[in-house]
């Protein structure tokens, strides 16, 4: 008995070459829609990113206080101290906020220290305290700054770009406590920051995030101890005695963002098209159905339609609700265009097709890193299924057929 592939009604080696065109074509609408895309969402972010900056701050930045005194024992005339004992606390609560095409990546912070610096010489000194503030900070609610509270409570002190700075007499040998705690709020992420080349001791931050999903920035340290407590972390970085200490620092957790993802769908989807077809004229040629490359253009509008609706409903929904009600159009078109063309024998192989294809493939690119194995996967199912399809078939006949017929 002849293999069925022999006396099927596979298209011409014509129509072959013109569905592979068609293919390349919507491949070419795919990436000026992906550009477009790609380009209005970066207009987009430029614009939010500075409103958005304007209204909860920058990336904000807490430096380690010092102080200095007079003396002519050292290069300059001024001996820099940085505190013996410090204890910090910081509670940040993430709180993103959607502008345009953007989850811009906002958070309110809790501050509060207690510092204590010592005079380490013989005779009294006068301390000259500068004790840093968070530059462009909008706005520090329930501000709190204290020295020797005892002795400084209630006065009102002296800030000069963006540090309060204070004078106070200390014993030989004596220490001077300072108090420092606001909150305000900021975007992105939120680091402590040390001098350099500096000699950190007695020193303890104590952080705790209302987010599991925690990520350090380039160029701070991992804390010393942590503890997971729902959907939250408390975090401690313990210093006794360090020199160049690594700054400590909190990225906020990101957030999915429409714009960027569905311009790489776009981008991609060219593959998923491809894979697609494939499948369907391999099938549809083993079953008898005659497929003519005008089916072929329509289910490549299909398929465009599918990311064509999802790029803009994002403007105005939900993600995930903008890829189901773009899912499902294009699987009704698709599939039902399909089954109303073969049948439902060709619709056992489409609608299947279209899921792992199309929607399987462009959901993954909402996980980072996803993408790229999903491909893969895809790609070796598919040529095991195109194997197992045509492992009988006698591809010397099916050419003198095809040649003899297309003459």
């Amino acid at each position: 008995m002849r293999h069925p592939f022999l006396t099927s009604k596979f298209m011409k080696s014509s129509h072959l070459f013109l569905s592979l065109a068609i293919v390349a074509c919507t491949a070419v609408g795919w990436f000026v829609l992906g550009t477009a895309i790609k380009k209005r969402t970066t207009l987009s972010s430029q614009t939010m990113n500075s409103e958005v900056a304007g209204v909860w701050g920058p990336a904000l930045v807490q430096e380690h206080p010092s102080a200095w005194f007079a003396t002519p024992n050292v290069p300059g005339g001024k001996a820099t101290l940085l505190p013996t004992k410090s204890d910090v606390s910081v509670d940040l609560a993430s709180e993103p906020k959607r502008r345009g095409l953007f989850w811009h990546q906002t958070y309110f912070a809790k501050f509060a220290a207690d510092y204590e610096f010592t005079n380490p010489t013989r005779i009294p000194q006068t301390l000259f305290l500068e004790v840093p503030l968070p530059a462009d900070a909008n706005g520090l609610r329930g501000f709190e700054f204290t020295v020797n509270e005892s002795a400084e409570g209630g006065r009102s002190p002296n800030a000069a770009n963006g540090r309060v700075q204070r004078a106070i007499v200390v014993p030989a040998g004596g220490s001077v406590p300072v108090h420092l705690a606001y909150e305000t709020n900021g975007t992105d992420s939120w680091v402590y920051r040390f001098p350099e080349a500096g000699r950190i001791s007695g020193f303890n931050l104590k952080m705790r995030t209302n987010y599991a999903d925690i990520n350090f920035p380039m160029g701070t340290g991992s804390p010393t101890d942590r503890a997971e407590d729902g959907e939250s972390w408390n975090l401690t970085w313990n210093y006794p005695d360090v020199l160049a200490a690594p700054n400590i620092g909190m990225d906020m957790p990101k957030t999915l963002n429409a714009g960027p993802v569905a311009a790489r769908i776009a981008f991609f989807a060219p593959v998923s098209l491809l894979f697609f077809v494939t499948v369907v004229l391999l099938v549809a040629g083993l079953k008898g159905v005659s497929l003519h490359p005008m089916h072929v253009f329509f289910v490549s509008a299909g398929f465009f339609g599918f990311h064509l609706l999802f790029a803009y409903l994002v403007d105005l929904l939900p993600l995930y609700w903008s890829f189901g009600i773009a899912t499902v159009v294009s699987l009704l078109l698709v599939c039902g265009y399909l089954r109303a063309v073969g049948g439902v024998t060709l619709l056992k192989v489409a609608l299947p097709a279209q899921i792992a294809y199309l929607i399987l493939f462009s959901f993954s690119f909402f996980f980072d890193g996803l993408t790229g194995i999903v491909l893969a996967v895809g790609s070796v199912a598919t040529l095991a299924l195109l194997m197992i399809l045509t492992a009988k078939v006698d591809w010397s006949t099916v050419i003198q057929a095809r040649s003899a017929r297309d003459a």
